[in-house]
């Protein structure tokens, strides 16, 4: 038998690491050429990681959320025959010497105990797995039977033997100073990253202007009753995107990127707007491309359609990326002012508010029309304060009049 070592392999566009998103094998398992081993996370997307031979898990490198360089030793495979491809010498970013013929085996698969998904901490887990612990058999004081440090300690000094619970005195609460460590790992560290970039980076200011909806809801009611079969239901979106269209023709200095290596403000014929969107790990922001050549039933499918893709996982780097300007909305729970943080390279960003009715002056009479305010934010290295008040003045014009959102 032989052992291959897979190291981090280069996943392109001049990465030179990556984090462990989850991995689908562990140690003992065994696997077929192709099998898809390991998520890896980019500031971009999930890379899937598929195994590069057949062969039994014999150690893995890293945990969830660990950062792996380039070339570094990811995964050992035990390997029978002698037809294994062979091993890559050992580089620089190699953190952990492999030891080949002389290294232990793990025991066969039906011979390991399992081992329940118990709540504990990345460096909990890090200590048990060193003391050869199972955390299955170690009783948890914290919060829904969280395994605490002292706990595991408690445990090994104790020689393994399970410690019994200790009945609370009444009136006493266990969990009164419960703490839950939560590792920020995947997107929600990419976002962090991001945002920290953003705000320390870019001078932003924020404009907000209140503009009247009422007509172009009733347009958006009035489109949805007449949409055709396999035709999306409306919201704001599409027809906000059309208006944005028409407006930034006039403010090209809105629909740019900075190359801050470069010093290079581009500035963008094609609307390409990025949608922020919620999803179980965090904001994404996938991307409706050429948004200015397109009609308002085929915006309203590639939100609905891009979405979906960025919920589940699924949307691809391409689909995540190359937004010359961001929308994000927080839809009926939005508030009545949001101050957006710029999606960098970008420049600018719009934040759209909860639309409510309210009583406003019409015509020198009060009358209740349905009202919401329009916030943005853009780089004000790049964009005055007079041109964003314009560009809103613009907008607000094509929203309140939608009908002129149509005309050539």
């Amino acid at each position: 038998m032989s052992q291959y070592v897979f190291k981090l392999p280069d996943l392109g566009e001049g990465l030179v690491e990556a984090e462990i998103g989850e991995w689908h094998v562990k140690v003992g398992d065994v696997v077929n050429e192709d099998d898809v081993i390991v998520d890896m996370m980019t500031d971009k997307a999930a890379v899937e990681i598929p195994a590069p031979v057949s062969g039994r898990i014999a150690s893995l490198h890293g945990e969830q959320g660990d950062i792996v360089p380039v070339g570094t030793n990811l995964i050992v495979f035990d390997l029978e025959g002698d037809s294994a491809p062979a091993t890559p010498e050992p580089t620089k970013a190699d953190d952990e010497p492999v030891k080949t013929q002389q290294a232990e085996k793990p025991a066969p698969v039906a011979e390991k105990k399992p081992t329940a998904r118990v709540l504990t901490s990345p460096a909990v887990r890090a200590r048990a797995r060193k003391a050869d612990v199972d955390l299955a058999l170690v009783l948890g004081t914290g919060a829904r039977g969280r395994i605490l440090k002292k706990d595991l300690e408690a445990f090994i000094a104790s020689g393994g033997t399970t410690p019994v619970a200790k009945t609370p005195q009444p009136g006493a609460s266990a969990e009164t100073d419960a703490v839950e460590e939560h590792k920020v790992i995947g997107v929600r560290r990419v976002i962090a990253r991001k945002m920290s970039e953003s705000k320390r980076n870019i001078p932003h200011f924020t404009y907000v202007d209140e503009i009247d909806v009422t007509q172009f809801d009733a347009l958006r009611q009035h489109l949805n009753a007449q949409r055709k079969q396999g035709q999306p239901k409306l919201t704001f979106l599409p027809l906000l995107i059309k208006a944005l269209a028409k407006t930034l023709k006039e403010f090209p200095q809105c629909n740019a990127t900075y190359d801050a290596e470069r010093e290079v403000v581009m500035r963008h014929a094609a609307l390409n707007v990025g949608i922020a969107t919620q999803t179980k790990d965090g904001l994404k922001v996938p991307v409706v491309r050429q948004a200015q050549s397109k009609d308002i039933w085929n915006l309203a499918t590639e939100i609905l359609e891009l979405s979906e893709l960025a919920r589940n996982g699924k949307a691809k780097k391409d689909q995540l990326t190359g937004s010359s300007i961001t929308i994000t909305s927080l839809g009926a729970l939005g508030g009545i002012v949001t101050t957006p943080v710029i999606n960098a390279p970008e420049v600018g960003i719009l934040g759209i508010n909860k639309a409510v009715p309210r009583p406003v002056v019409l015509n020198g009479e009060i009358v209740v029309r349905t009202m919401m305010n329009l916030s943005v934010s853009f780089d004000h290295r790049f964009v005055d304060g007079y041109d964003a008040a314009d560009m809103v003045r613009v907008i607000k014009g094509y929203i309140e009049h939608p009908a002129t959102i149509f005309m050539p």
